[in-house]
């Protein structure tokens, strides 16, 4: 039984509720770790730590804090067959999922933005010639960053690194389900000389720590990746303190696929979009619209493809899909495919749970499942499953592709297929959504904006979008006398 404390201040300390919570490996379907049950007493002490620490890092140059922050990647990359191992052990994706993705994504993270902050410039204006105005940049402060489950040291590390990197102190809220990798970064960050307090891991659930960071006076901005619902009341509890917000929230993502495309890569892009981390990515394609002339082969092909994903245990190679995370989510996707028959959908690739011999008999596991059948506006293709469940709907025309893309309340993701340049070109700026992919899925350029529309957020990350949001801008004009 392994027990995870909270970071404040360099050290890891017990809550100081000295209660914890059950966490537990996916895999297996057992306890196997304790969790700090924290509530705002600990983010008070995390709070008091960082102002300390604030007066400290702020006044450290860029070159020092970037020397800090390639420290910390170089430590990730150092211990990666650990990190691996944690984050498998507490979220349930494959292991070599882990080695090739999260980590090294996280490991990209701390590079990224320890050397483009070196870039970050502000600007100059000539008004004419006696007056100038140029913008300066400074760190807003105490910040909170609350990242899901899901992907955990990834995005995670895709929050706290650009806070860091502009001179901020952080107050970090890693998922209660998938705590484990978030909690050895602490390690990592001490002996890369990251300096007491500037970051602060503090565990527990939402209500709680998640709450106690939104409404905490001294913190002056808030990062959260998550779902709909909670980035709601996020809004609801900081919009009238008037902190800075940057909401990642859910996505319904429309995968279009036109019958010029290219077959074969789209089948196998696409089953990667729809069942990539047991379909528990906001990126994923889980609505698949085939354009009618081509529905009947590429159902067959995709059905064949996806077979091909072997649903076992996250350690061993052979396994494509892991275990779903918790036992309340693994309801929750079951539920919806029984949702799925109720509203006339037909199963025509697995629709249950699988049981992995072995070690993992008790673990949770979901047969990849293929729906067809089903109106594009029914509940099933407009709420976030965010599991191995796809639809695949049949379309006619341009115009009927994107009134069903565009008909949920999301607007995170999209991902089409065409070797029409014009058509690809055209349906990317008619799709309501913060990303588009054309011919391709998650492929990434960490300089680029990242975030959706509608319910699906506010703001964007990455790139210097993500440095500019920690920082507080400031225009000094100037006037020289003749």
């Amino acid at each position: 039984m392994q027990r995870i404390l909270n970071f404040i201040n360099g050290e890891y300390v017990a809550p100081v509720s000295n209660q914890y919570l059950k966490g537990f490996n996916p895999a297996i379907g057992a306890v196997y770790s304790e969790v700090p049950d924290s509530d705002e007493r600990d983010v008070a002490l995390a709070v008091k730590a960082a102002t300390a620490a604030f007066e400290v890092w702020s006044n450290y140059t860029q070159e020092q804090r970037s020397d800090i922050l390639l420290k910390i990647a170089q430590g990730i990359e150092n211990r990666l067959e650990e990190f691996a191992l944690a984050e498998t052990n507490d979220q349930g994706k494959p292991l070599w999922l882990s080695k090739v993705m999260d980590i090294p994504r996280a490991v990209s993270n701390f590079k990224f933005y320890a050397t483009t902050a070196l870039s970050l410039s502000g600007e100059f204006h000539k008004t004419d010639s006696q007056i100038f105005n140029y913008t300066l940049r400074s760190p807003i402060g105490i910040v909170g960053c609350i990242s899901p489950w899901n992907l955990p040291l990834y995005l995670f590390s895709w929050k706290i690194t650009p806070a860091l990197a502009m001179g901020n102190c952080v107050i970090a809220k890693p998922s209660e389900i998938t705590p484990m990798t978030a909690s050895m970064l602490g390690e990592v960050c001490n002996a890369a000389g990251l300096p007491k307090g500037v970051l602060n891991i503090i565990h527990g659930l939402g209500p709680k720590v998640g709450s106690s960071i939104t409404a905490h006076q001294d913190i002056k901005a808030i990062s959260f990746t998550g779902g709909t619902k909670t980035g709601a009341e996020i809004s609801r509890i900081a919009a009238p303190m008037f902190k800075k917000m940057s909401l990642e929230l859910g996505g319904k993502n429309p995968n279009i696929i036109f019958d010029d495309c290219d077959f074969e890569k789209t089948v196998k892009i696409s089953a990667a979009a729809a069942f990539t981390n047991q379909g528990e990515i906001c990126l994923c394609g889980s609505r698949i619209f085939i354009q009618d002339t081509l529905y009947e082969r590429f159902k067959n092909a995709f059905v064949e493809e996806v077979k091909k994903r072997k649903v076992g245990d996250p350690l061993l190679d052979t396994s494509r899909v892991g275990a779903i995370v918790s036992k309340p989510h693994f309801e929750k996707v079951l539920s919806y495919i029984a949702l799925a028959k109720e509203e006339g959908g037909s199963i025509i690739l697995g629709g249950g749970p699988v049981e992995v011999p072995g070690r993992c008999k008790d673990g949770w596991f979901i047969e990849p499942t293929i729906i067809e059948g089903l109106a594009y506006d029914c509940r099933v293709n407009r709420e976030e499953i965010f599991g191995p469940v796809v639809t695949l709907v049949p379309f006619s025309t341009e115009a009927e592709a994107l009134k069903m893309a565009n008909s949920t309340q999301y607007g995170l993701a999209c991902t089409i297929f065409t070797e029409n340049l014009s058509k690809a070109h055209r349906v990317a700026a008619k799709i309501e959504s913060g990303i588009v992919w054309i011919n391709c899925w998650l492929e990434r350029d960490l300089r680029t904006p990242f975030g959706g529309v509608k319910q699906s957020g506010v703001g964007r990350e990455g790139g210097f979008e993500a440095l500019k949001f920690f920082t507080e801008e400031k225009n000094v004009c100037i006037k020289i006398d003749s």
